[in-house]
């Protein structure tokens, strides 16, 4: 499915396009700013929201709110369609993320048709044709809050190491860019960079220090991509302590120097 409204602030994209870039636009943490709903189709995975790693395959629908750090695997087998549903969406989501395995072919037969509907009228030049996307946007609203309410009882509640590690994303997702370290996050939290580090392990399988790097990576990666900041603009904007540290950061991580990464994304 592709983006074919230059006017509707919605937009329906093929997932696999998603990564069309280079897989660490979908694999590196970080967040956006509008609520996002992933329906995977065919293929599997695993997915990190706000700290916490679990596998996905078809028939899962997960939902993102905006500002929440998250990274998801991306397969050449994976298929499905991500709905971004606006900066100023006036339409009611949940306000927390959301991990949905749909069991009922009902209920996969109608997500199914309403991204049909939804893209068909996009494609559109019929009168009225965005007004009626947006009604069959919000039909998909109704879809999700009812596919969430009959989770409910099947929700697992977070434990204590989950619940830091949220914590530690939102914590991170705002201050990323303050030079702060894992020592510097564990402190706010209230715990050691020891018992921090050793939650994170529970919750995603990686340490306090890689969702760091992994998403101040991300940032640079971003910059370096879509604009003309200079180098050394973007390790002071991301809180390195020198630009000959952002680059050995830079090249440890990906392999490439920030320079050498510019010339070819």
């Amino acid at each position: 499915m592709t983006d074919n409204s230059s006017t509707a602030p919605f937009r329906l994209i093929a997932v696999p396009r998603l990564a069309a870039g280079g897989r660490w636009r979908v694999e590196a943490m970080r967040s956006i700013s509008e609520p996002m709903l992933l329906w995977f189709t065919k293929g599997q995975g695993r997915i990190t929201i706000a700290g916490s790693t679990r596998g996905y395959t078809a028939n899962n629908a997960i939902f993102i709110p905006p500002g929440v750090m998250h990274g998801f695997e991306v397969g050449p087998q994976v298929f499905g369609t991500a709905v971004f549903f606006g900066k100023k969406t006036d339409i009611t989501l949940p306000s927390v993320p959301h991990h949905l395995r749909i069991r009922e072919t009902y209920a996969q037969q109608e997500v199914n048709i309403t991204l049909d509907a939804i893209l068909r009228e996009m494609e559109s030049d019929s009168p009225a044709h965005e007004r009626a996307a947006r009604h069959y946007l919000g039909l998909l609203g109704v879809w999700l809050e009812r596919q969430v309410e009959k989770a409910a009882g099947e929700v697992k509640r977070p434990d204590a190491a989950q619940k830091l590690v949220a914590r530690y994303a939102t914590l991170l997702e705002r201050d990323f860019r303050s030079g702060m370290g894992v020592a510097d996050f564990a402190s706010a939290l209230g715990v050691t960079p020891t018992h921090l580090t050793r939650c994170c392990k529970l919750a995603c399988g990686r340490p306090a220090s890689a969702l760091l790097h992994d998403r101040l990576i991300f940032e640079a990666r971003q910059l370096l991509a879509e604009t003309r900041m200079p180098v050394g603009q973007i390790a002071d904007a991301l809180g390195f302590a020198s630009p000959a540290y952002f680059t050995r950061a830079f090249q440890h991580q990906t392999g490439k120097s920030p320079s050498a990464f510019r010339k070819t994304a």
